[in-house]
């Protein structure tokens, strides 16, 4: 199988993704919060810092119900470049 390389929007997509992630955490640690997601702790670092900008819907799926997010508010944070995103 050939992975089709990522472009950069999906790559922005992926830090805006970790950066909503982080922000959800708040003081949880990550250990737990990976725990009761049912992954680990390394991969959700690696989503948070956008290194797995793409991960897996039901990864995506497994975080926001940890945290208290609904898909539709992961889906309007990470379509576009918020406002305050000087980056934007």
């Amino acid at each position: 199988m050939v992975r089709v390389p990522l472009t950069p929007s999906d790559r922005e997509r992926g830090v805006r993704l970790g950066r909503l992630l982080r922000q959800a955490r708040g003081d949880r640690s990550i250990v737990d919060v990976a725990n009761a997601a049912g992954i680990s702790a390394e991969t959700l670092r690696k989503i948070e810092t956008g290194r797995i900008p793409t991960p897996t819907f039901f990864t995506v799926a497994g975080l926001a119900l940890t945290l208290g997010l609904s898909l539709d508010a992961v889906a309007n944070a990470t379509d576009r470049p918020a406002r305050d995103d000087p980056a934007a």
